[in-house]
């Protein structure tokens, strides 16, 4: 049975602010930093927004798009994110009422750092292809956290992806899909901890890139293909250089990875990083494009993707929905202390 993508949607908050920002508050070269990291701004959510509504509106705009679709017939919801936005109540519950396909689903929240929404995608291929659900939605979102000054604070930002998985009228065919995972502790946050601790370099050759090359390099052996047999190519980015590095180390070209980088215009979107690359890359494609995907979690692992854009995205009413590059417009830069608010790192006293 071939299984794979039968609608999308994507969605990231309208606010910016600027690594000179961050920086003029704590006496840092925020624009160094922002050139170091290759990023120009990051998206800030505002003070009534969370995972949940980043979800909602991201698989709003998923169901839109394929009107025929009834939403009883969604047997599964994954909410993949490291900032849901309740220690004990799932985002996903929320969401499947919000699409209004519950009672009779699956629903859960997943975490693995950064890869949480690829492993929803994976967990809908398998319950999509062994015929117990006839659809499943993963969602990979954040609303990502780094503590004052640190380095950290000058990427973590936020937004999401949604994907309904299926067996008919797929728009893209997941031809494979393949994982990566060891125990490497790069990145983590303890229960009660509002902000995450990481292991500086250290999060660079060991984790980042041994996993993501050693995911993507399996694939191609799998497939018995080479980066020049796709069209796209999309890599996990806690910043605008790691996956332009990672791609050159692959062989794959600054042309193919161009549409699936979205970090220098709206930062580390976690959990909604790889899955709002593949959305971007989604909106440009045409049948017959093939698209090589990697994502990467801290902690520490990849699922990499082959996948293969159909005939039925002629037929795709893709124009119900904003597309990516539409959500993207018009944002709203704040300064640090109307960020600080958004983010409750400033909280009024009761």
């Amino acid at each position: 049975m071939d299984v794979g993508i039968v609608s999308y949607g994507a969605y990231v908050p309208r606010y910016r602010i600027k690594p000179e920002e961050i920086g003029r508050v704590w006496g840092a070269d925020g624009k160094g930093m922002g050139k170091g990291l290759k990023i120009d701004q990051k998206s800030v959510p505002s003070p009534d927004e969370d995972v949940i509504t980043i979800s909602s509106e991201a698989a709003r705009y998923m169901m839109q798009r394929v009107p025929e679709v009834d939403p009883k017939e969604i047997g599964a919801v994954y909410v993949g994110s490291e900032s849901h936005p309740y220690a004990v109540k799932p985002s996903s519950g929320v969401l499947a009422e919000v699409i209004q396909a519950t009672p009779a689903l699956t629903a859960a929240d997943l975490e693995f750092a950064c890869k949480a929404g690829t492993a929803g995608i994976q967990m809908c291929m398998g319950l999509v292809g062994s015929g117990i659900v006839k659809y499943g939605v993963a969602v990979g979102a954040d609303t990502s956290q780094g503590a004052p000054g640190d380095a950290l604070e000058y990427s973590a930002s936020s937004g999401g992806a949604a994907f309904l998985i299926g067996s008919e009228k797929i728009i893209a065919r997941i031809n494979k899909t393949l994982s990566f995972t060891t125990d490497t502790p790069d990145f983590w946050r303890r229960e009660g901890q509002p902000y995450p601790s990481h292991g500086g370099r250290f999060t660079g050759d060991p984790a980042y890139f041994k996993h993501i090359v050693s995911a993507a390099k399996m694939m191609l052996e799998d497939r018995n293909t080479k980066p020049e047999d796709y069209d796209y190519a999309v890599f996990h980015q806690p910043n605008g250089k790691f996956p332009e590095k990672v791609a050159k180390m692959l062989g794959f070209t600054p042309e193919q990875i161009q549409y699936g980088l979205l970090t220098p215009s709206i930062g580390n979107t976690y959990s909604g990083a790889v899955p709002l690359g593949l959305a971007n890359v989604l909106d440009k494609s045409k049948p017959g494009d093939r698209i090589f995907v990697t994502s990467y979690g801290s902690g520490a692992g990849s699922d990499a993707f082959d996948i293969t854009v159909t005939d039925e995205m002629k037929n795709y009413k893709r124009e119900n929905a904003p597309t990516l590059e539409k959500v993207l417009e018009n944002p709203v830069y704040l300064d640090y202390a109307l960020y600080a608010k958004f983010k409750g790192k400033i909280i009024m006293p009761e």
